[in-house]
């Protein structure tokens, strides 16, 4: 029976992931929380802070896969305002999820990166298209060297045991259990709330000419699954998206549309908007996992305004 601990199951990765694999067999699953104790069955589950370093020792012991969700993370708004509060303590968490996997000789540590390293494109982006001497966008450029860091971290570990690394540069996820505040959340969240609790207009910020590659999370759970089952080698680095990116105002008309609601878009011009664009190439982890998107943006949509419904009685 294979022992998985997820790390940060009270979030939206995380939660989302551990609530899939409760239901699976041969699987006896674990999950750290750090405030509230999240409602999943067929878990046991920690109240535990990562920063603790002996303790999060302890908690490795005799676990077969580690998949780090756990970190701290919000939307534009802080990234504008406040850029350096998803550098210091993640890097921390980071360290030491490493090391104490490499301590407790863990099988396998899946940690999730991003894409703020990535420059802006037209086209699709590879993973050896990254390349470190290009400028990052300004506003991303402590979040991206955090992840850089990370990510060199796991690849300088892997090659000094026997533990099998994967990183996954995710897209924009979004679904069940994301962020809805609208202080805390990233731009899809934030607009189902919007729409969803608007009566005349729908307010976005910036002129909504920014794009994003946005995945649903039920495609990245079968992304991780799948790299859990058939990742071959040591240390992998893998794009995870839909493949192709939205603007913003793009998404927010469909989902007024999907919602059958009757508004008017309002632009917040004053607003510095992160306008980036950013779209993967997923084709090796559809070569070596078997893997791509089966959700398409519209589907999502639907699904998460289904859940969103259900899960707040006022909207």
């Amino acid at each position: 029976m294979k022992k998985i601990l997820v790390l940060g199951c009270g979030g939206f990765i995380g939660r989302n992931l551990t609530s899939y694999f409760s239901k699976k067999k041969n699987i006896r699953l674990y999950g750290t929380y750090l405030s509230k104790k999240p409602n999943i069955q067929n878990i046991k589950l920690y109240k535990h802070n990562i920063l603790n370093r002996a303790k999060t020792d302890k908690l490795f012991k005799n676990k077969d896969v580690v998949i780090n969700c756990a970190a701290i993370t919000s939307g534009a708004k802080d990234i504008l305002s406040k850029p350096y509060i998803h550098v210091t303590e993640n890097n921390i968490i980071n360290s030491i999820v490493i090391e104490s996997a490499f301590k407790n000789k863990i099988k396998h540590l899946i940690m999730l990166s991003c894409t703020l390293m990535y420059k802006s494109s037209l086209r699709a982006l590879k993973e050896k298209d990254l390349n470190l001497n290009d400028k990052i966008y300004p506003k991303y450029f402590g979040g991206a060297w955090m992840k850089v860091y990370m990510e060199k971290m796991s690849e300088f570990f892997s090659s000094i045991s026997k533990t099998k690394f994967t990183i996954i540069r995710h897209s924009n996820l979004y679904g069940p259990f994301d962020k809805f505040d609208l202080k805390k959340s990233h731009v899809f969240g934030a607009t189902i709330n919007k729409v969803l609790n608007s009566q005349k207009f729908v307010k976005i910020l910036g002129k909504g000419s920014e794009k994003r590659d946005l995945l649903y999370v039920d495609d990245f759970i079968d992304f991780v699954d799948k790299a859990i089952l058939k990742q071959k080698k040591n240390f992998r680095i893998y794009n995870c998206g839909l493949g192709h990116y939205v603007s913003i105002n793009t998404l927010v008309k469909k989902i007024i549309k999907i919602s059958k609601k009757n508004l008017q878009i309002k632009h917040e011009k004053s607003f510095n908007s992160l306008n980036t664009f950013v779209k993967l190439d997923f084709n090796l982890a559809s070569k070596e996992l078997g893997w791509k998107p089966k959700i398409s943006l519209d589907n999502g949509i639907e699904k998460t305004i289904k859940w969103y419904k259900s899960h707040y009685k006022k909207y």
